[in-house]
């Protein structure tokens, strides 16, 4: 498993998305190494992290996380997530509690589920917007900043090509949790949504957050 640890300091940690992996943090880790400990790590099967054939997949991300902390001698962290980074941060945070100082949900529900939930998805569902644009960066990044999305995908090639199916199937395996599962949570959740966020929509991460005990959306 490739991970990086920048850093002796309060420890974030980063889980990168189906679209992207470590390289993905090229922003954060360079703005928040100088006050903390910063570490980003690839999933198995994605960017510099081998997954065998047999392998497990998604069902394996939160004990990936939880050897690799151990690895590292980090009792306690901060977690932030973006898209299925949620699956495995959530997950670990249902899981290992008292491991986890505050964890953050960007563009991502963490794959909670729900009747409000599924509703809300089915009826705001948009499929790719254009063949040669990615619809987790989309339409008018792909306009305004060509180099970004140009970048974006990029970083994304690096990874080993998941069909729709096979990432569904992933997801799927990474575990389902529900509101009974997070409602005791006591730390903080942010989550942090884009507005034009065609993935996972808006409404549906304010519907996620009301089933946490502190959590707040920006």
């Amino acid at each position: 498993m490739h991970g990086r640890d920048l850093g002796e300091a309060s420890v974030l940690v980063f889980a990168h998305g189906a679209g992207g992996n470590h390289l993905s943090w090229w922003q954060q880790v360079p703005h928040f190494a100088p006050r903390f400990t910063v570490v980003t790590f690839d999933h198995r099967g994605f960017g510099q992290s081998a997954e065998a054939a047999s392998g497990t997949g998604g069902a394996a991300f939160v004990d990936d996380l939880h050897a690799l902390l151990d690895h590292l001698g980090i009792e306690r962290c901060t977690l932030i997530s973006q898209s299925m980074g949620g699956w495995t941060c959530l997950g670990f945070t249902i899981r290992h509690p008292q491991r986890v100082e505050r964890l953050v949900l960007c563009d991502t529900h963490g794959g909670l589920v729900s009747e409000a939930i599924a509703a809300a998805w089915a009826s705001s569902f948009h499929s790719a917007e254009h063949a040669t644009v990615h619809p987790a960066a989309g339409e008018r990044m792909a306009r305004e900043q060509p180099a970004l999305h140009f970048l974006y995908e990029q970083i994304n090639g690096l990874n080993t090509g998941h069909s729709l199916e096979e990432l569904t199937a992933l997801l799927a395996s990474a575990g389902a949790p529900t509101p009974e599962d997070v409602k005791h949570l006591g730390l903080p959740v942010l989550f942090i949504t884009g507005d034009e966020d065609i993935v996972i929509p808006p409404h549906v991460i304010e519907i996620a957050a009301t089933y946490f005990a502190d959590a707040r959306v920006e």
